[in-house]
């Protein structure tokens, strides 16, 4: 009778390390599902954001050579000209030692 009784106890101490090993399993495929579904919404978002920083980067560009054409003598002796200003060489000294 005694045998009977140590094979039952091994037989539900089993059962329970059966039950926890499917336990962690399925704890961990679930875990590893949900880490890649986060990798994959992170890696969209980042790639929005790089889309979005491309864009931004070309407005940037675009709106250096703009300043650039501003700025040019051209541009400031055309803009003199329209407001009655002259270019005169007469009236530039320079300081010599």
């Amino acid at each position: 009778m005694k045998k009977k009784k140590k094979v039952n106890k091994t037989l539900i101490l089993e059962k329970r390390i059966y039950k926890c090993f499917v336990f962690v399993t399925i704890f961990l495929i679930v875990g590893i599902i949900y880490s890649r579904a986060m990798l994959a919404k992170i890696n969209l978002e980042v790639q929005e954001l790089s889309d979005k920083i491309t864009v931004e980067s070309d407005g940037n560009q675009s709106l250096a050579m703009k300043i650039n054409e501003m700025v040019s003598l051209e541009k400031i002796q055309e803009v003199s000209s329209q407001m009655g200003l002259k270019y005169d060489n007469d009236n530039i000294k320079s300081v010599t030692e």
